[in-house]
C-alpha cells in the first residue's frame, strides 16, 4: 500500500506538470471559440511560443525574457489568423492549419540559422530557466507520513508557470463569466448581429479574443521549452494544442469543465510515462509505442463517444457580415 501511495503521488505531481501547458493552451482556445472564432492553430502558436522563449532566455539569459518574447511571438500569429478570418473573412480551419504548418517549419529554420544546432536553440542552464520551486518547509515535513508526501512531492518541486496556472484559470473564468467584456464576448460568440445592433464592434471583440489566445498560447510555449524542457527542440509541442483543442470540446466549452479535461489528459499522459518497460503478468512487457499513444488514443475515444452532445458557441466558425 505504501509503495502504490507513493507511485501516486508521483504520478499526480507528473500531472500537474504536464497539465499546465495543456490547461493553458485549452484556456486560450476557450477565449478565441466563445468569440466565435475556431483555432485549431494553438498547436502552431504554441510552438512558435516554445521556440521564441528558448531562443530569448539563451540569449539574453532570462526566462522572463523568455516568456515574454514567446507571448509576443505568438500574439503575432495569432493576429494573423486574426486578420484572415475576422477582417478578411477567411475559412477558420485552413488558416488555423496554414498557421501549425508555418510554425512547425520556421521555428526549427531559424533556430538552425541562428544557432546551428539541427533546428534547436542551445541547452539552458539552470539560470536561464525557470527552476523547480521547493516550498516552505518542504524538507522539513518530507519524512512525515502522507503529509510529507503530499506537500514536499505532490504541491512542492514545480517551476512558476505550473504554481500561476491555477489562480491564472480562476481569474480567466471569472473574466469570462463575471465581467462585462466576458459578457459581449460570449454574446459575440453566440449572436453577432444583437452584439452589433447594440453599437459594440464584433471585429474589435474577436481580435480581443484571438490577442488572449495568443498571450495564452505563447505561455504555454514558454512552460514547454524553459519551464519543462531546456531549450527548444524540432516538434516539442508533440501535438498538446490538438489536445487542448480537444479538452475544450470535452469540456463544453466552459472553464472548469475544460479544467477537468486537461488534468484527465495530463493524468493519462504522465501515466503512459510510468507504464513504459512495466512487465505485466500474461503480456509481458508493455510495448513503448502503445504507452506513447494512450493520450490521443483517449482523444479519440471521447471525441468520437461524445462529440455528437457537444454543441458549440453559434456562431463558431461563422464569419460576420455587416448589414449595409
Amino acid at each position: 500500500m505504501t509503495e502504490f501511495f507513493a507511485d501516486l503521488v508521483l504520478i499526480l505531481n507528473s500531472t500537474f506538470r504536464t497539465s499546465a501547458p495543456l490547461i493553458l493552451a485549452a484556456f486560450a482556445g476557450l477565449f478565441s471559440e466563445r468569440a466565435g472564432v475556431v483555432d485549431i492553430g494553438l498547436e502552431g502558436k504554441m510552438l512558435f511560443g516554445a521556440f521564441a522563449a528558448g531562443a530569448a532566455a539563451a540569449t539574453l539569459g532570462s526566462p522572463w525574457a523568455g516568456l515574454l518574447a514567446a507571448m509576443l511571438a505568438s500574439t503575432v500569429l495569432a493576429l494573423v489568423h486574426g486578420f484572415v478570418v475576422i477582417s478578411q473573412r477567411g475559412n477558420q480551419i485552413v488558416s488555423g492549419m496554414a498557421i501549425n504548418i508555418i510554425a512547425a517549419g520556421l521555428a526549427p529554420t531559424l533556430a538552425n540559422t541562428w544557432y546551428h544546432k539541427g533546428g534547436q536553440t542551445p541547452f539552458l542552464v539552470d539560470e536561464n530557466r525557470f527552476a523547480a520551486i521547493t516550498l516552505p518547509g518542504a524538507d522539513a515535513v518530507a519524512e512525515v507520513p502522507v503529509i510529507g508526501a503530499l506537500y514536499a512531492d505532490l504541491l512542492s518541486g514545480h517551476h512558476v508557470i505550473t504554481y500561476l496556472t491555477i489562480p491564472l484559470v480562476i481569474v480567466l473564468a471569472l473574466v469570462m463569466y463575471r465581467t462585462r467584456f466576458g459578457l459581449r464576448l460570449r454574446a459575440v460568440g453566440e449572436n453577432p448581429a444583437a452584439v452589433d445592433t447594440a453599437g459594440l464592434s464584433v471585429e474589435g471583440l474577436r481580435y480581443q479574443a484571438v490577442m488572449i489566445t495568443g498571450l495564452l498560447c505563447g505561455a504555454a510555449g514558454a512552460a514547454l521549452s524553459t519551464g519543462l524542457g531546456n531549450g527548444f527542440i524540432r516538434d516539442m509541442s508533440a501535438g498538446q494544442g490538438y489536445l487542448a483543442l480537444a479538452a475544450l470540446i470535452f469540456g463544453r466549452w466552459r472553464p472548469f469543465t475544460t479544467l477537468g479535461a486537461c488534468l484527465l489528459f495530463g493524468f493519462v499522459s504522465a501515466l503512459q510515462g510510468r507504464l513504459q518497460g512495466v512487465d505485466l503478468p500474461v503480456l509481458g512487457t508493455i510495448p513503448t509505442q502503445f504507452t506513447m499513444m494512450l493520450p490521443y488514443v483517449l482523444t479519440v475515444v471521447i471525441l468520437a463517444g461524445f462529440a455528437g452532445q457537444m454543441v458549440p458557441p453559434k456562431a463558431s466558425g461563422v464569419p460576420y457580415e455587416k448589414d449595409h
